[in-house]
């Protein structure tokens, strides 16, 4: 079994319109958004092998505070540019890349791509909102047909 956790950050700030767009921070809301999401997925048991995030400020800060609430070693995060600034497909293919050893993957990352990539691998997600985590479960052994074998089980955690 292979289980994958697309994590889309939490809400960011705009105070700072000088900023590079992958400098933005967490703004307040979203570092408490972080905390829950990673209350709530502690209390589920949820523990990655993996976690996975983009290098933008925003993306890394939540997979941090998430990964605290976890027990989940933060030196141990991949910072992966491949995460930042891509499309579904970029995505995908940075999944179906991963050793197979790892059995739980979490990604954190951006808008469009992880609710293309969410629809993609299941209909019923539409929409992910700021800080919602969609979890995928999959009877494989090997990531390199995610995308092509479709989930035994979804979830979608939101705060809304």
């Amino acid at each position: 079994m292979k289980t994958l956790f697309l994590v889309r950050h939490a809400k960011s700030s705009w105070d700072d319109t000088a900023l590079p767009d992958k400098d933005r921070p967490l703004n307040d809301r979203g570092k408490r958004d972080a905390a829950k999401m990673g209350e709530r997925l502690a209390k589920i048991d949820v523990k990655p092998d993996l976690i996975l995030s983009s290098p933008a400020r925003r993306a890394l800060t939540t997979a941090e505070i998430v990964a605290k609430k976890l027990d989940y070693k933060l030196k141990n995060i991949l910072v992966n540019d491949r995460l930042y600034a891509v499309d579904a497909d970029d995505l995908l293919d940075v999944i179906r890349k991963l050793g197979d050893k790892s059995k739980r993957v979490m990604l954190f990352g951006h808008n469009p791509e992880l609710t293309e990539l969410a629809h993609r691998l299941s209909s019923k997600i539409t929409r992910m909102p700021t800080c919602a985590v969609a979890e995928f479960t999959f009877d494989a052994k090997s990531w390199a047909n995610t995308g092509e074998d479709k989930p035994t089980k979804v979830t979608l955690e939101t705060l809304g």
